[in-house]
């Protein structure tokens, strides 16, 4: 295996399209990485969306069902207008007869697309939404100070957000079980952390925020790790399911099915149904640190047989969006979280930091993972 170093020339893998822009990337001697062994060896032989997966979800589906009963709903699914979510509810309702309540938490960037989407599937399915509006004076705050803290991974503060109000409104109304629109089909690469650090390191968003921001975060919603991963689950009794896991699930498929049943609106590209989003890892990641996210969006497609390797690399070569929209973006986010063009560009252009110059607790979430790992719990590589 070709270990990194400190000083690499630029290297792709011949059966993905991930590179040495994952500055901590493995590749064998045949030229091929570890997220695609990682595929192969760990994720591919215990992934199944046969007839022993549809077994093993309608168990999780009965036992859903039969806790639920007397309640005016059995689970909970946070929806944000994306394909995975929106499939999700779709297949929740329509193929497993479950009684979702839709929570969506709106932080202020929803684009016209996810408006709709969420609009057409709670209608069309005749389903109760619950959304949590964010302050925006806080959402605006903890923004600003990711921005001015230089590190790659500014959506936290919308992450934090979604995952965080999703799981105390279900500790808080005694809700057994979170269906998420996780999946291998899609995500089977995850991107490496000095693209994307956890959203769920409560101390790291407390210390920029301590650092850069000038106002207390009084309601905006948060959870650590542990609170959500150990207290919620075994105190609280919250339990995460992951159906999109044990069917057939192809993305373009999943969108056609989408549109043609409830009108539902395409995006260019995965998490871009928030305009935030679509200009921090079209433009801001890529323009500042040299990370494009669709990479892993793309390589999880290949390995999945969803995409050919040659039409990836002809898709990573364009730019996610336009020069024009890029500009009418740079001015709507500037516009929004109230600041002037120019003090955008200056933090574009200022030094840039990892989640490492700031505190953290990646200690206990390696030893987490490897736990994880070691009982086959989490099989995606994450580091």
């Amino acid at each position: 295996m070709t270990r990194p170093a400190a000083t690499r020339p630029y290297q792709i893998c011949n059966n993905c399209i991930m590179d040495t822009s994952d500055s901590q990337i493995v590749f064998d001697d045949t030229g091929k990485c570890e997220y695609c062994q990682n595929y192969y060896s760990n994720i591919l032989p215990n992934w199944h969306t046969d007839e022993r997966g549809a077994r093993e979800i309608q168990a999780q589906i009965d036992r859903i069902k039969r806790d639920g009963e007397g309640k005016p709903f059995d689970c909970l699914i946070g929806l944000s207008g994306g394909v995975d979510s929106s499939y999700l509810v779709y297949i929740a309702k329509e193929k497993f007869g479950l009684r979702p309540l839709l929570y969506h938490v709106d932080a202020g960037w929803n684009s016209q697309e996810a408006v709709n989407n969420i609009e057409k599937l709670v209608d069309g399915l005749n389903l109760d939404l619950f959304t949590e509006v964010i302050n925006w004076p806080e959402m605006r705050d903890l923004q600003l100070s990711f921005f001015k803290a230089g590190v790659p991974h500014l959506d936290t503060p919308q992450d934090h957000a979604f995952f965080a109000g999703l799981y105390n409104f279900a500790a808080k109304n005694k809700v057994k079980y979170i269906l998420t629109g996780a999946n291998f089909s899609t995500e089977c690469v995850r991107e490496p952390l000095e693209w994307h650090y956890h959203a769920s390191d409560l101390r790291q968003l407390h210390d920029i925020q301590n650092r850069f921001g000038t106002r207390k975060l009084k309601s905006f919603p948060t959870a650590g790790i542990l609170k959500f991963k150990l207290f919620y689950r075994f105190v609280k009794g919250v339990r995460v399911v992951k159906p999109l896991n044990y069917i057939p699930f192809f993305k373009e498929a999943a969108m056609d099915e989408l549109v043609e049943r409830f009108g539902w609106q395409r995006y260019p590209h995965k998490h871009y149904e928030s305009r935030f989003t679509r200009f921090y890892e079209g433009f801001w990641l890529r323009k500042k640190f040299g990370y494009d996210k669709r990479r892993a969006h793309f390589s999880s497609l290949i390995l999945t047989g969803q995409l050919a390797r040659d039409d990836a690399l002809v898709k990573i070569a364009q730019s996610p969006y336009s020069d024009e929209q890029v500009r009418q973006d740079f001015e709507f986010i500037s516009t929004k979280l109230g600041i002037e063009q120019s003090e955008l560009q200056a933090m574009l252009d200022g030094p840039n930091r990892t989640f490492r110059d700031f505190k953290n607790i990646m200690p206990i979430m390696d030893l987490g993972a490897k736990v994880l790992r070691a009982l086959g719990i989490q099989r995606a590589i994450i580091r």
